[in-house]
């Protein structure tokens, strides 16, 4: 396969994948933005390629386009560039690399001869550096020669492609979510509780962050039911109770979460999780009760 590369969009992903993409020996052709400034920073980090913004037909000198603005944009990118490109579509292979849109959503270059599909690498992008990518799952669907240049790409930076069936990448990008963004936000939280003892943001964090990786760590090592610890796991709906209650000056998404997360812990961790999750319901029923009675929320 010809080993040439347009990118659309090189924000983070764009600019990290397009730097190792380089560093591999792959030609950069056009590296696209919004705006001709944001282009020349993404070719200085990238290291190569020609400077562009919008969706120019320059992109067609490549061999393979890889798609990589926001979610939201991506079908007009797929417009403007089936408008430009015409016939030059034909053996094209055009990859974007979002998690929860499928290769559907490039349908106008699909119908103008490009192969088409998905390849998103399961990994954050800081912006900072190029991540490391070796081991990484790179979910891959799409047309047969799409989904057979972008599995070959992958292993390229050293990750393992995974093929998604077109139709089911918002459940596999749900998953990472949960994985990732969702994770955060719990210890960002447990983190805020541990200020308003007096902690410094550092301490708290120093404090939370060796329990979690232990707890990640147990569920690589010994799987879910072994590393599943606290009050919950022990059956003591009196503790969490009590948690509930000490959650009570917090913002309410701190209960809420908290609770929520209770009956999924009981549904997803526990064998048998009738008598957990009866309980938790008696619980989220009391304190119902209680903030009716004071005419205060639960």
């Amino acid at each position: 396969m010809q080993k040439t590369l347009a990118i659309i969009g090189a924000g983070r992903v764009g600019r990290a994948l397009g730097r190792r993409f380089r560093e591999l020996g792959w030609k950069i052709g056009a590296v696209s933005t919004r705006n001709p400034a944001g282009a020349r920073r993404a070719v200085r980090f990238i290291g190569a390629g020609i400077p562009r913004d919008g969706v120019p037909a320059e992109v067609l000198a490549s061999k393979v386009i890889l798609i990589t603005t926001p979610d939201d944009s991506i079908a007009e990118v797929a417009r403007e560039l089936a408008r430009a490109g015409q016939r030059m579509l034909s053996g094209k292979i055009i990859l974007h690399t979002s998690g929860a849109l499928d290769s559907a959503v490039l349908k106008p270059l699909a119908e103008a001869g490009a192969a088409v599909g998905s390849m998103h690498p399961m990994q954050s992008f800081s912006g900072v550096g190029v991540p490391p990518l070796e081991g990484k799952v790179f979910a891959i669907e799409g047309h047969r020669l799409a989904a057979r240049v972008a599995s070959q790409m992958a292993r390229a930076l050293g990750g393992s492609p995974m093929h998604v069936p077109s139709g089911e990448k918002a459940l596999y990008h749900t998953a990472a979510s949960l994985a990732a963004g969702h994770v955060l936000a719990i210890e960002e939280a447990a983190t805020r509780l541990l200020m308003q003892l007096g902690l410094r943001r550092r301490e708290a964090v120093r404090a939370l962050l060796p329990l979690t990786r232990q707890v990640l760590d147990n569920f690589e090592r010994l799987g879910p039911r072994s590393a599943w610890t606290g009050p919950l796991s022990r059956g003591d709906l009196k503790v969490v109770a009590e948690h509930l209650a000490a959650l009570a000056a917090a913002p309410e998404e701190f209960s809420s979460a908290y609770a929520a997360l209770n009956r999924l812990a009981a549904r997803v961790l526990e064998p048998n999780p009738g008598r957990l999750l009866a309980g938790l319901e008696k619980i989220s029923s009391g304190r119902k009760a209680k903030a009716a009675a004071t005419g205060s929320t639960a």
